[in-house]
């Protein structure tokens, strides 16, 4: 029999949670109850009357607060994934609760004596790896957090985290509300010329949903980058360009004076910590370990590519002025003209792949990935409750000895209920939960193009990219093999974390890949060989701006987080002012993309988005070794299942690419790979 609360330890099949049944209103009063029982677990280990131990301590610490991850990571999930006004409305209430906890754990100096005692033993003890970077692990939050300052500097950290806790939900909610608010309406066939028609479809239908003729179009991925790639009417263009550009900038959901706020804070807190900024707070527990060894990796890449950014920006215009484009080119017309280019250049465009690119068969594709790599298989499993009905499925299980090895839902398609974007997130995460090792529940959320009545769901390849991107999140999850929650899957330093997601991407350029799964949606037939080649010579295609703009994205980071608040006095001078000297395109005043990076403002990469391009260096490196042995080479996947996916983060990062490549990362991976050496 189901429990009576779906957000208890469930008995249904491998304790999957009954999302059929949680109402908003279940939340708070569960969450409070574990909370408080969380409290006095917490108690009976600070006042333990035996001295500390590894396991009276940091392993019952370990697990005193796993209800209360149950209900936090089941809200937050919806939160993103399938939001509404209560929930809204709840996250303002229970992010201060859930921070007020972490203060009354972190803060509490005779717990705190007892973690110390058993680290300052640690050599006595004869733990394993494991258990000596939980350890690790436990000693360092704590003596990061407070736990070392006297009580009048706790209270006042004490206030800084309350009052964070509800400034992240609310900058997303700000940028998904503005998301939503814009549409445009065209009637007109001069306004849709030159969109393909899967776009036409989908924005018809969208129109017809709403009661209105002609086509409906949004700021939502699907809609917004092909409208930006294909629509020839230059005022369209324009007016999409701006409403993205604008989100949650000088409107009804402005973020500007959040985002000064939550950089105040941050900048309070870590120095009260005692550190320079927040930058220096992050960065000591990443692979990059300072602020000075990021900026020097990110100007080197800078350096190598912004001449070649530049070079691109010009052919494109060139090409432009040939074909009789209006003067000043403007942002709006880059992704039209660059789309152009493309097709001039290697005889094909983004719409002859979409054919093969049944969402469907890419899945199943990315499922054949895992089993030859891993040997793992995916098996749809309708028996699950789920969130949305657009939510699919699976049991995941060793395809030789049919050991279970996981949940893993899939969630594709946008709704106004969902944020925009593409992540992977856990419900559970593998490890100790309620006595036993559990294995792991795993779900990617999408935003990809939704099917029509006569059109199955066909993406574009970055839309694939994206898939096989997350799915690389998702295996690093699934193939955890550790024993605690707190360092398995992808519980790893944020600079190392992308390498399993990162490396997945590599797979879709090669012909032996895509043969597994790119088929035309109507014949079955592969996708052609001369695709292919067409594909792999355009990889490099904009290489330089690509580049240039992770690399863009990374600096403005690391700048809000390490000039002293005081000295900003508006977001988009400060904007302009990091970012200008890196513009191959002109500015477009009234735009922001600060307002709306919610990666760094409330997604948890504050002072850490260097870390796509970091982990960049390591993926080139590391396919580079499949790539000499043989893209499904048994012996490499083992290597990197054993020694990268299944071990989390019980090793240090560098440790753990050390014994899969046999030495450090080639820092010229990336570059060489990207044609910019």
């Amino acid at each position: 029999m189901a429990s009576q609360n779906p957000l208890e330890y469930s008995n249904l099949t491998h304790h999957a949670i009954p999302f059929d049944r949680i109402t908003p209103e279940l939340f708070l009063p569960t969450l409070r109850e574990k909370l408080a029982q969380a409290k006095k677990q917490i108690e009976r280990i600070r006042d333990h009357n035996a001295a500390p131990t590894f396991d009276n301590t940091i392993v019952a610490l370990e697990t005193a607060g796993e209800d209360v991850d149950l209900v936090a990571t089941t809200f937050y999930n919806l939160l993103h994934a399938h939001t509404n006004d209560r929930l809204q409305q709840l996250a303002q209430e229970i992010g201060p609760l859930m921070a007020a906890h972490a203060s009354d754990v972190l803060l509490d100096g005779k717990l705190f004596a007892r973690i110390r005692s058993v680290w300052e033993n640690r050599a006595k003890l004869n733990l394993n790896v494991e258990e000596s970077k939980l350890l690790e692990k436990y000693y360092l939050d704590f003596a990061r957090n407070g736990a070392l300052l006297a009580e009048a500097e706790k209270a006042e950290l004490r206030q800084i985290d309350q009052e964070s806790s509800s400034l992240a939900p609310r900058f997303d909610e700000n940028v998904l509300k503005a998301t939503n608010h814009f549409s445009l309406h065209l009637t007109s066939s001069e306004e849709v010329a030159g969109l393909p028609e899967i776009l036409l479809n989908a924005a018809a239908h969208a129109a017809k949903e709403k009661n209105l003729t002609g086509w409906l179009f949004t700021l939502h991925m699907p809609s917004y980058i092909p409208f930006m790639q294909f629509a020839s009417h230059r005022p369209s263009r324009e007016k999409m360009y701006r409403a993205y550009g604008s989100r949650a900038f000088h409107d009804d959901y402005d973020n500007q004076k959040l985002i000064l706020k939550i950089l105040e804070l941050r900048e309070r807190r870590a120095r009260l910590l005692g550190y320079k900024n927040h930058a220096d707070f992050i960065l000591e527990r990443r692979m990059a370990e300072s602020t000075n060894r990021v900026l020097q990796f990110l100007a080197r890449i800078e350096n190598a590519s912004l001449p070649k950014a530049h070079d691109e920006m010009k052919e494109i215009v060139e090409f432009a002025k040939t074909r009789g484009a209006p003067m000043p080119f403007q942002a709006w017309d880059f992704s039209y003209w660059a789309e152009r280019l493309k097709e001039q250049k290697f005889k094909f465009s983004q719409d002859d792949l979409r054919p093969y690119f049944q969402l469907e068969n890419v899945v199943r594709g990315a499922f054949e990935h895992a089993r030859r790599l891993y040997g793992i298989v995916f098996v749809e499993a309708t028996e699950y409750p789920v969130w949305h009905p657009d939510v699919k499925t699976y049991e995941v299980r060793d395809e030789k000895s049919q050991d279970f090895v996981g949940v893993f839902y899939t969630d594709f398609y946008p709704r106004e209920s969902k944020a925009g974007g593409a992540w992977m997130t856990n419900y559970f995460e593998q490890g100790m939960f309620h006595g036993q090792v559990e294995r792991p529940h795993v779900s990617i959320v999408c935003n990809f193009t939704k099917p029509t009545a006569d059109k199955p769901s066909l993406l574009t390849f970055d839309e694939v990219n994206t898939l096989f991107h997350e799915f690389g999140h998702s295996l690093h999850s699934l193939l955890s093999r550790c024993r605690y929650r707190a360092l398995s899957g992808t519980n790893v330093y944020w600079d190392f974390v992308e390498l399993p997601s990162q490396i997945m991407e590599n797979w879709i350029t090669e012909k032996e890949s895509l043969d597994l799964f790119a088929r035309h949606y109507k014949t079955g037939e592969p996708i052609p060989s001369e695709l292919v080649q067409k594909i792999k010579d355009s990889d490099r295609y904009l290489a330089g701006y690509q580049s240039l703009r992770q690399v863009t994205f990374a600096e403005l980071d690391m700048a809000w987080h390490t000039t002293e608040v005081s000295q900003i006095s508006s977001v988009p001078e400060f904007e302009d002012h990091v970012v200008d000297r890196l513009r191959v395109l002109p500015k477009v005043h009234g735009t922001n993309s600060s307002c709306s990076f919610s990666h760094i403002f409330s997604g948890g990469y504050g002072a850490g988005y260097f870390g796509y391009k970091w982990a960049e260096s390591l993926d080139a490196d590391a396919f580079e070794y499949f790539k000499e042995r043989g893209l499904f080479n048994k012996e490499v996947a083992a290597k990197f299942r054993d020694h990268i996916l299944s071990r989390g983060g019980t090793e240090h990062p560098m440790e753990l690419y050390k014994k899969f490549r046999g030495r450090e990362p080639d820092p010229d991976a990336l570059l060489r790979r990207d044609g910019l050496l």
